[in-house]
């Protein structure tokens, strides 16, 4: 298994666990998909600007205060532990057949569950109603069921509040435009997702990069998993955590003006621009969670403007950070349904990945556009009853690029759950910018239709004849300029390709080559180098961390390796896989390691020029029990002479967890 998206590692073990509640009865057909009327956007009143202050949690629900002591959630930093997100295949193979299934008429629906927070649903299943059918279960199944569905961890809801923190800024002054000053406004510093900070905005020269040193860090309040890669606008920090709030600090000192709790896990970096009709608010941050809600906050104040759900199943997510262009706010959603629907207590499968237009004034959408146009149907019951549908898939991993030359939006796009498998997954797709309506696609593997499992004998009949090597392109489109003048739309697969297409062109192959030395078009499962996260491109080369195969650099206009990185880890830190998305100013590459190392090299010839072990405890200006752990999705963030990441990546595997963000400066 190679897909850190995930924690099919785990999977094995929990397929072969019978449904806790199978003793009621056989499953039935679920609700039809798209059954429950769609969400609307929820506008709201500003709060007054109070510094540091934190909304509002829901009220708790009955019961709540019988709530069983969850387990410490700082366990999952020590010793070999599941990933952060294994929880869904507990709930696939050991409460679907009840949750969410008409016949049983006393199971909340999956929809109900994930309102809860996690600590009913562990009480729950320990002391509660459901301690019978969560007997069979281990603790960590309880615990991991219990944060999946709800969205954050244990403990987190008493913890994370900005209120409750000793480093509170003095005041909130007014924000300057976003626009007037060096920024990294979202997962890239430019709608092209070329990760690359000019000279003027990183305020940092490769000479410089030899000196940083560690200016703060700050610790998220019981959190695992540091995924969430900050945004830098206006001197001020914005980042989520799975802790299910989301902060806005002072970029020089790490105070902490303001949080919201959204009550999920934000694991994308939030946007930031001009919102209208929400006086006295000028701007808003925008941001996902685990549930595909979507939040319009004051970046001032924290207060909610609006919110609004991307998509009503009950398992869509948003992964990856949204776009703002124009007064648009583009969505990517993605989904857990296939990390084990081979489960035959399973529906399998209903869910598809989709990029959603809203007005980013008020949330209302203006169109969606699905990587499987068609929508799942009935397509044939088992013989215990459960009700089997398709077309289903492609969910979308990434942040989606914009090409206003084409008036054009372009993502990458993951596997089929249900064969036979559309055109349009494990690819690249462009949609019109003001319809949604597609132009082309490209597709990188073909036949691709994955969904955990089917690698068991009591398997569902959803499983297909020949199970495909789960081939997302996870990574964002870059588009940039090659040095001979030809716009290029580059993406990197699992197996380690590197595809160029010509957006002039309907997204015309240019190029296909495999920088790891292997032979292009290979099945990602044959191990070794992959890309999953992305990577960089400035005006001479682009940049792809290739986990175990290091970090290549490529002439964009033919695809030739250039140079390769391949560091030396530390023996204390097992290996160096640079899986997490490059980073470039002029001069300077920085990369990111499951190790936890963080790594900047020259980008004329890939020697090291600098590094440092972020996999270690730290004191946090906020007073947090804080440590850092594996860089491996999100990559650094360089604004002002400083230098940003979060560290402590853990939903592979529990082990490389944190709850880091770091701050560097050469001051």
């Amino acid at each position: 298994m190679r897909n850190p998206h995930s924690f099919r590692a785990a999977l094995g073990v929990a397929t072969f666990v019978l449904s806790a509640c199978a003793g009621n009865g056989p499953a039935g057909a679920p609700p039809a998909p798209n059954a429950r009327p769609a969400a609307s956007a929820a506008p709201a009143q500003p709060a007054a600007p109070t510094p540091a202050a934190a909304p509002a949690r829901p009220p708790a629900a009955a019961g709540a205060s019988r709530e069983a002591a969850p387990p410490d959630p700082a366990a999952i930093f020590g010793g070999p532990q599941p990933g952060t997100e294994f929880g869904i295949a507990t709930w696939e193979t050991q409460c679907s057949s009840c949750h969410g299934n008409p016949k049983v008429e006393r199971a909340p629906s999956p929809d109900a569950i994930r309102m809860m927070p996690p600590e009913r649903i562990y009480t729950a299943l320990t002391t509660g109603v459901m301690q019978a059918q969560g007997a069979p279960m281990t603790d960590v199944q309880k615990r991991g069921v219990a944060e999946f569905m709800s969205g954050r961890p244990l403990g987190s809801a008493n913890a994370g509040a900005a209120s409750s923190m000793p480093n509170r800024c003095a005041s909130n002054p007014p924000i300057a435009d976003p626009a007037a000053a060096p920024a990294w406004n979202g997962w890239s510093a430019d709608e092209s997702n070329r990760r690359a900070q000019s000279a003027r905005g990183a305020g940092l020269t490769a000479a410089d990069v030899p000196k940083l040193k560690l200016k703060w860090a700050f610790g998220f309040p019981a959190g695992v998993s540091a995924n969430a890669q900050p945004t830098l606008v206006s001197g001020r920090v914005f980042v989520g955590s799975d802790n299910g709030f989301f902060y806005s600090l002072d970029a020089q000192t790490g105070c902490v003006y303001w949080s919201f709790e959204a009550g999920s896990t934000i694991r994308n970096s939030g946007v930031v621009g001009a919102v209208s009709g929400h006086t006295p608010a000028r701007y808003a941050v925008y941001f996902g969670d685990a549930r595909a809600m979507v939040y319009a906050l004051d970046a001032q104040t924290g207060a909610l403007l609006w919110q609004t759900r991307a998509d009503e199943h009950f398992v869509a997510r948003i992964t990856a950070g949204a776009k703002l262009y124009r007064g648009k706010l583009f969505v990517p959603v993605s989904s857990s349904e296939e990390f084990s629907s081979g489960n035959p207590g399973y529906p399998c499968c209903t869910s598809r990945g989709s990029v959603v237009a809203l007005d980013a004034s008020t949330g209302k959408q203006i169109w969606k556009a699905y990587v499987i146009p068609e929508e799942p149907k009935p397509y044939k019951t088992m013989a215990n009853g459960v009700v089997l549908y398709k077309p289903a898939g492609g969910a979308v991993w990434n942040s989606p690029t914009i090409d206003p030359a084409k008036n054009a939006v372009y993502f990458g796009t993951g596997d089929a759950t249900t064969a036979p498998a559309p055109k349009t997954t494990d690819g690249f797709m462009a949609v019109d910018l003001d319809t949604g309506k597609m132009l082309w696609s490209y597709q990188a593997t073909e036949d691709d239709v994955f969904m955990g499992g089917c690698n068991v004998p009591n398997k569902s009949e959803a499983c297909p004849e020949k199970l495909g090597p789960d081939a997302d392109i996870g990574n964002s489109p870059i588009l940039t300029t090659a040095p001979n003048g030809k716009r290029v739309l580059l993406g990197g697969t699992k197996a380690a390709d590197v595809f160029a297409l010509d957006p002039d062109r309907g997204g015309a192959l240019l190029y296909r080559v495999n920088p790891s030395g292997a032979t292009p078009g290979e099945d990602p499962r044959r191990g070794g180098a992959s890309i999953v996260w992305g990577g960089a491109a400035d005006s001479t080369h682009v940049y792809y961390g290739m986990g175990s195969g290091g970090l290549a650099a490529l002439d964009p206009a033919t695809g030739a390796t250039v140079w390769k990185f391949q560091p030396k880890a530390p023996n204390a830190n097992g290996t160096s896989a640079l899986g997490a998305a490059p980073t470039t100013i002029p001069g300077v590459v920085f990369t990111g390691s499951t190790n936890g190392m963080l790594y900047a090299v020259s980008a004329a010839d890939g020697k090291e020029i600098w590094s440092f072990d972020t996999s270690k405890t730290f004191d946090a200006v906020n007073k947090v029990p804080t440590h850092g752990g594996a860089i491996a999705s999100s990559g650094a963030v360089v604004v002002g002479g400083m230098v940003f990441v979060g560290s402590g990546y853990a939903v592979s595997s529990g082990a490389s967890g944190g709850n880091a963000l770091l701050a560097f400066s050469v001051r």
